[in-house]
């Protein structure tokens, strides 16, 4: 006899369908975007804290515009309205998040006019919502982490050098994408996971931390390399093997942070993995669906599989679109699919372990075995480039931002690292002014 227990027990089963439930034809595919921002003060260009500072400006966007309020314990930690959300990161940083729409020009349409209604608020504030890749001037000792429970156990939870860093300090831009079947979705997640260093090698922006330059062009690549390895970095072999399942006990082997019951955290501290909540359970709870759904979105790999695959590791800069133009014109696109293949046929999974590790530092000048990864990056804009002319839809002119630069060999951390060490005299209000400018320019 099946007690009701038994019959209410989580299966692995359950869990496939979070993912098979995505599938979409191919008509019907759609762009997503997360496009975060660092609030930064415009006078001192200190990052501005929660309270008294981005609590308040949400507020008044809520009021001016009518959204809901996203609460926590009673704090406000976001906004919503319909299926656009406008949310806080750990360190205050803003995160716009849009329903996902058709073509590149509706996705820049809704965030052209949100920012729109975002700036009239900033007017009369004295936040500026800064489009780069870390905190300019302040750093993770200065930074406090927002009132929401999630974030307060994650802080004192993840390991690794610099999780501080990435969690308070960092701003990034993530895109995310349709498949039509498992098929399509291991073969264009594989692809992203491999084209993903070299687009955090041609949008690296975060060169200058803490008022001095680094050393490394994307200071937030490097962050994450050093965060909680246990669920983050790249989550599969990148071998035509990989499926739905392998993804899935990656995400289950990794160690639970907390449970949500009742609307109340319950701490695990990496006490046990998800496989053995779901055999054993933990305390009194036994692993429910909702239990998963929150343990995935605490895997933080450069290329996250949902019901749609999220590209992750791109440094925020004035340039959002042209990543998505980038992807949707390789992944939308069966024969650009087949010419990037072979374009990166060449290297292994050590050779893209390898690449990982050393962008951070150089960026595009950063070699793969015996190639330049900025000969490769021209070659990857030229595919998606021809194959978003092929669609004929007009959204390759996305690009020209991105082809001004990795056609020269260039990354928007080069250009700040020109000035900073030249006309700008290493002074941080140039190098905010600069990005202020490029981003008036571009949005």
């Amino acid at each position: 006899m099946i007690t009701l227990q038994e019959k209410n027990k989580l299966e692995k089963s359950d869990i496939l369908k979070l993912y098979t439930n995505g599938f979409k034809k191919y008509q019907d595919f759609a762009i997503g975007i997360e496009y975060e921002r660092l609030p930064i003060s415009s006078s001192s260009y200190k990052s501005i804290d929660y309270f008294g500072g981005v609590c308040d400006l949400l507020r008044q966007f809520a009021k001016d515009e009518n959204w809901d309020y996203i609460t926590d314990d009673y704090n406000i930690i976001g906004l919503k309205q319909g299926h656009d959300t406008i949310t806080l990161e750990p360190g205050c940083q803003v995160e716009l998040s849009i329903k996902p729409e058709k073509t590149i020009f509706d996705v820049q349409k809704k965030i052209k006019y949100l920012n729109k209604c975002i700036d009239e608020v900033l007017d009369n504030t004295n936040i500026t919502l800064l489009e780069y890749g870390v905190s300019p001037l302040s750093t993770h000792k200065n930074i406090n982490i927002i009132p929401k429970h999630r974030y307060e156990i994650m802080a004192q939870y993840l390991w690794g050098i610099l999780s501080d860093v990435m969690m308070r300090e960092t701003a990034g831009i993530q895109g995310c994408f349709d498949f039509e079947n498992e098929e399509d979705a291991i073969r264009k997640f594989i692809i992203a996971n491999k084209i993903v260093p070299f687009m955090t090698a041609m949008f690296a922006n975060s060169p200058i931390r803490g008022g001095v330059e680094t050393g490394y062009k994307t200071f937030r690549a490097l962050s994450w390399l050093n965060t909680d390895n246990d669920r983050c970095g790249i989550a599969c072999n990148l071998d035509e093997n990989f499926s739905f399942d392998e993804y899935i006990n990656a995400v289950m082997t990794s160690p639970v942070i907390f449970l949500n019951k009742n609307n109340v955290p319950v701490k695990v501290n990496g006490k046990i993995n998800f496989i053995d909540y779901m055999k054993n359970g933990f305390d009194d709870f036994e692993a429910t669906i909702e239990d998963y759904k929150l343990h995935a979105n605490l895997y933080f790999p450069d290329v996250r599989l949902r019901n749609f695959i999220e590209i992750r590791n791109h440094d925020c800069s004035h340039m959002p679109f042209a990543i998505l133009a980038i992807y949707k014109g390789i992944l939308y696109n069966k024969h650009a699919m087949v010419d990037i293949e072979e374009l990166l046929k060449p290297y292994n999974n050590n050779d893209f372990s390898e690449l990982r590790f050393n962008v951070p530092k150089n960026a595009l000048q950063t070699r793969i075995k015996d190639h330049s990864v900025s000969d490769i990056a021209k070659e990857i804009l030229y595919i998606a480039e021809k194959s978003l002319i092929e669609m004929n839809t007009n959204e390759e002119i996305f690009l020209d931002p991105i082809k001004e630069l990795t056609l020269n060999g260039l990354c928007p951390a080069d250009i700040i690292l020109r000035n900073w060490n030249g006309l700008w005299n290493k002074e941080v209000s140039k190098l905010v002014k600069y990005l202020k400018n490029l981003s008036q320019k571009c949005i």
